[in-house]
């Protein structure tokens, strides 16, 4: 620095080119929530904004078959919450394709029909639930319910990100905002993979102190949902559901054969293969599933 306080040219043009790049690294300021906007969003932790969703892809409540009981608890924790009760953060896992995320965005959808924009539904992907205590930044202290939303949600071998989920549902000196409600579906019913619980608990100086903080973050939801396997019938249910809903002209016996033969070669019934049999017979059929 010269004597009279300044930089030398060269050190300042340096300094200023420093902080420009810094400038460039740090992520954006939030930007302002416009909840009014749609009653669906995506959280954009790269950009830290909301992106609205004007069409959810979605079924009606009426086709999720065969899980009858874990719909109805579901949809009235939903709507208590939307009224502005007490709720839960929920938890459901269990067998691939059953619906748990069918469900989740289908008992959002029946209860704004029940009253319009009663409840905001935002999805948060699982690589950005780091991010999570930043969004619940920018939704604190909002009029609005909103019901935050992770598909498939796990954690694998060294990954901490579980512990910006831990803290938000219940840890924490704020906690989780009162406006606010998170659901998760996961194949797993403890969040991760059954041999990294034994892997801690066969090396640790205290086994269950070691996986007590990880599977302890199951327990901060207070509804689990499982769901399992369906039977040949509940699927066939499923199928027929289906067919009625879209006017699929088709004689019942012959979609019901139709529809065993396709999960015979697939090996499993579930939801999921219900409406790919569905999709294939209806485009056979010359019919959209508009």
């Amino acid at each position: 620095m010269g004597k009279d306080g300044m930089f030398p040219p060269e050190i300042e043009r340096a300094l200023v080119r420093i902080a420009d790049a810094l400038e460039r690294m740090a992520p954006p300021a939030p930007s302002a929530v416009d909840l009014a906007a749609a009653d669906a969003f995506v959280w954009n932790a790269e950009m830290n904004r909301l992106d609205p969703v004007s069409d959810v892809s979605r079924v009606d409540l009426s086709l999720l078959k065969g899980v009858d009981h874990v719909r109805d608890q579901l949809l009235d924790n939903t709507r208590r919450f939307a009224h502005g009760l007490p709720a839960n953060n929920a938890l459901l896992w269990g067998s691939r394709g059953m619906g748990k995320s069918s469900l989740v965005k289908a008992a959002h959808g029946a209860v704004n029909l029940e009253k319009a924009h009663s409840l905001i539904l935002i999805e948060i992907h699982r690589e950005d639930i780091e991010s999570l205590p930043t969004l619940m930044t920018l939704l604190r202290g909002r009029e609005e319910r909103v019901l935050i939303f992770s598909d498939d949600l796990s954690f694998d071998h060294d990954d901490a990100s579980y512990k910006s989920l831990k803290a938000v549902l219940e840890g924490g000196i704020e906690g989780r905002p009162k406006n606010v409600l998170f659901y998760a579906t996961s194949n797993r019913r403890h969040l991760m993979p059954r041999d990294m619980i034994e892997n801690e608990r066969s090396t640790a100086i205290n086994p269950s102190e070691a996986v007590e903080e990880k599977v302890s973050l199951s327990d901060r939801f207070g509804l689990w949902l499982g769901f399992h396997n369906c039977s040949q019938e509940e699927y066939i249910s499923m199928v027929m559901g289906y067919a009625e809903h879209y006017g699929l002209k088709i004689d019942p016996e012959t979609l019901r054969a139709g529809a065993i033969e396709w999960t015979a070669t697939r090996g499993s019934r579930s939801g999921r293969v219900a409406w790919q049999f569905i999709q294939d017979i209806a485009g056979k059929l010359g019919q959209s599933l508009d």
